[in-house]
């Protein structure tokens, strides 16, 4: 099969595309490489032109703050326009949200409508922030989301712009034009499937790949120190709960001088990421959510102890008798309890490290998520 992935804001379509290069499939990328990240795309769309002139940058700031407009927008939608020639006869194409193309969405309607006529199969992947996501959300009838903090202190709300956006007129006018011309919707964890249960949506849940092959394990081995990481990104640092993690280290550094080294790291390209936490025993990721994201699976993948989403919900949906990670909360105490614990049962941290290589590589592994995709896809 010829497919084609629009969006990267994570590596969640560079893992599949792995997969399926795998089984012999072609595939092309077209992104933006998500600002610092600098994932990498076959076709790139980033906006080069405004981020790398010192006036227009000056110029894009201003517009920022004053008019919410950011013309590096403008010129994504201009990249994407003159592409559109190499965008033709894929027998699938798979959107990673309704505004891959992250241009305005009437203009990424009239750039998609030209897309969608020149392919065969169509399919939204909802892995992220999407217009029925904070639409559920802003409902505040689950234990705890991204939103919380929000609801909790309404002063946040210039810090949610990004996600408010989602349920204004146009970008819902955005997803309906995708998700009722899609042959199929598919969620990636169960942060956005308890969400999508709530509304009339059909999707299908195919969990996240990770290409468990180019990942390395290594398994913990605690000496002297135990180094505990903590990545923050700060687009998102009030979302993932930092302040939560911050307050606990804090704490964890007092009461443990000489058995404890911390590593902060803020807004790292993708590969720096990957090299500041590899030294790690402990990884902490983010409070508000039930399952574990993309940068969570990797470092469990490497055999990390990640603090990250892993309630109930996630135990039960994989028949879990044992932790593979930490299921992170919003509270100090609890964080400081539980980072004292594997502090003072460093057998604890070999043994969960261990088990989150195994989970992964039986519940994500590349390969066979990839195959899994194309099974819907054919569907």
């Amino acid at each position: 099969m010829k497919i084609l992935l629009i969006g990267e804001y994570s590596r969640l379509h560079n893992s599949l595309k792995e997969g399926l290069v795998s089984l012999n499939h072609e595939v092309t990328i077209v992104g933006t490489g998500d600002k610092f990240k600098n994932f990498p795309v076959d076709i790139s769309i980033a906006p080069k032109i405004i981020s790398s002139n010192l006036v227009l940058a000056y110029l894009n700031k201003i517009t920022l703050r004053a008019f919410k407009f950011n013309l590096e927008s403008i010129e994504k939608g201009i990249r994407f326009y003159f592409i559109l020639p190499q965008l033709q006869n894929y027998d699938v194409v798979q959107l990673i949200n309704s505004n891959a193309i992250e241009t305005f969405p009437r203009w990424s309607i009239s750039l998609l409508r030209k897309v969608f006529s020149k392919n065969h199969k169509i399919f939204l992947l909802i892995c992220g922030e999407e217009t029925p996501i904070i639409d559920v959300l802003l409902k505040n009838n689950l234990k705890y989301s991204i939103l919380t903090p929000y609801f909790t202190n309404p002063k946040l709300k210039s810090q949610y712009d990004y996600s408010l956006k989602y349920v204004t007129k146009p970008y819902k006018k955005l997803y309906k034009f995708v998700s009722t011309r899609s042959n199929g919707i598919l969620v990636s964890d169960l942060d956005y499937k308890i969400p999508m249960s709530q509304t009339q949506t059909n999707f299908t849940f195919i969990p996240n790949p990770i290409n468990t092959d180019s990942i390395a394990f290594y398994p913990n081995s605690v000496n002297d120190e135990i180094v505990i990481f903590h990545g923050v990104n700060k687009y998102s640092s009030i979302k993932k709960g930092s302040s939560f993690f911050d307050e606990a280290l804090i704490r964890i550094k007092e009461k443990y001088p000489a058995k404890v080294k911390v590593i902060t790291a803020t807004s790292l390209p993708y590969k720096d990421y990957q090299k500041a936490y590899s030294a790690a025993h402990i990884v902490l990721d983010q409070v508000y959510s039930f399952d574990q994201g993309y940068n969570a699976l990797e470092a469990m993948a490497k055999g990390k102890v990640v603090f990250t989403g892993a309630e109930t919900a996630f135990t039960e949906h994989y028949n879990l008798s044992e932790k593979v990670a930490i299921n992170a909360l919003p509270d100090v105490d609890y964080l400081v309890n539980e980072l004292s614990h594997l502090i003072e049962n460093p057998q604890e941290i070999v043994a969960i490290g261990n088990r989150a290589r195994v989970f992964i590589e039986r519940e994500h592994h590349y390969v066979n998520i990839a195959n899994k995709y194309l099974e819907f896809w054919k569907k």
